[in-house]
């Protein structure tokens, strides 16, 4: 038996903190939580005294696209899903969907063969893929390559799916740029764990609301390349605050959204009757420390430092194309900047993507029988200790 004990942690239980606690972990799962001090018994290792630190489920980010070197639309290797896991798990992110942007179909299949690989060593790591594109309306595009950027050519559906289809956790696509028997494809074909997300669309709110009616229970990274909330016309925006169901992503980094908007999200997702649909993402292209450029093809990004913040990635159009930080830089914006109680804000960083995808009965909590995959805290966010399945990450 392999056990290891925590103790004097303030314990973020997926609910509520618990002060001066102690959490008992065997063969890398939980089996103890108490808040006094736990007997440690003669077969086990001296206990690991957190000094009230905070210690809490392992950050779960749905869509980040690069490590600290290595981007998966660049090299779609297992060799890069593990060096993005092992960058991001460093820093507190112990389960993740790598990302690709849009592309080719053959990029994307060496993708999901690469996360299928991986998958099959650390299931809890890395349960999938993410997709974002390339079926988005060409006006909501954002930095993504207009080269990639399309509908899909006569028989793409049916090869996207063909192989290894399981592992696409999340689709992002613009629903009002494909065909009736398009749509009625992709929900043939796809894995019935696979969610479809609406994102980089221009769809009104009657469109929006349509898809989310059928089959879209996600939005990817509110207000960011959607039709937005006007008076006459609520657009995606208005939609997703209207739906009762839908979740959305937000990416709290300081730049994609002002904390103001955070804000106003979150209130109105998160603090209403039914279930917290707002969660967060970090979006990175890449992170600690990020690379100063970048490209692939017409994809050219450019690292802007920020004295004020974690700076940022924009293309040579000046259009932002992504973050260079990790979930818990966000966990702190929202905190800090957009005033969400931390207790919220670790929710929408652990518990609320862990149901997303499913695992919210092995992942996103401190309580027994939940995996160990936990993260030490100071009381300034930073991460000072990451165990995987109750074993320390270096």
């Amino acid at each position: 038996m392999q056990a290891i004990t925590f103790q004097n942690a303030t314990v973020f239980t997926g609910e509520s903190f618990l002060s001066g606690a102690s959490v008992r972990v065997v063969n890398g799962q939980i089996k103890e939580v108490s808040e006094t001090a736990l007997t440690v018994g003669a077969d086990e290792s001296a206990p690991i005294d957190l000094d009230g630190d905070y210690l809490i489920p392992g950050l779960i980010d749905l869509q980040l696209y690069g490590g600290s070197n290595l981007f998966l639309n660049d090299i779609p290797t297992p060799e890069t899903v593990r060096h993005i896991y092992q960058t991001h798990a460093s820093n507190g992110t112990t389960t993740l969907l790598p990302t690709i942007h849009s592309t080719s179909l053959d990029i994307m299949q060496q993708a999901m063969a690469a996360v299928q690989t991986v998958r099959a060593e650390i299931p809890y790591g890395v349960p999938g893929i993410h997709l974002e594109g390339p079926y988005f309306n060409p006006i909501k595009r954002g930095a993504h390559s207009a080269a990639f950027v399309r509908t899909p050519a006569e028989g793409e559906l049916e090869a996207l799916f063909s192989t290894n289809a399981d592992a696409i956790q999340i689709l992002t696509l613009a629903p009002e740029i494909l065909t009736p028997e398009q749509l009625a494809t992709i929900h043939r074909l796809k894995h019935p764990n696979t969610l479809l997300s609406l994102g980089h669309s221009n769809a009104t709110y009657q469109q929006a609301m349509a898809a989310f009616g059928n089959g879209f229970p996600l939005a990817t990274h509110l207000y960011n390349a959607m039709r937005g909330f006007e008076s006459r016309e609520p657009g995606i925006v208005g939609a997703i605050f209207d739906h009762p169901a839908v979740r959305a992503s937000i990416i709290a980094d300081g730049y994609h959204c002002d904390p103001a908007a955070i804000r106003i999200a979150y209130r109105q997702l998160n603090q209403s009757n039914g279930p917290e649909r707002l969660f967060l993402i970090s979006d990175a292209l890449f992170a600690n420390p990020p690379r100063p450029d970048f490209s692939l093809g017409e994809f050219v990004v450019h690292f802007e430092p920020d004295t004020n913040g974690p700076g940022r990635y924009v293309n040579n159009e000046g259009k932002l194309a992504g973050s260079a930080l990790t979930l818990i830089d966000c966990v702190r914006v929202a905190v800090e900047q957009a005033g969400i109680p931390l207790t919220n804000a670790l929710r929408m960083a652990s518990l609320i993507p862990a149901k997303i995808i499913g695992m919210g009965s092995q992942l996103g909590k401190i309580q027994p029988d939940y995996v160990a995959n936990l993260v030490r805290l100071d009381k300034s966010l930073t991460v000072q200790g990451v165990w995987l399945s109750g074993e320390a990450y270096q």
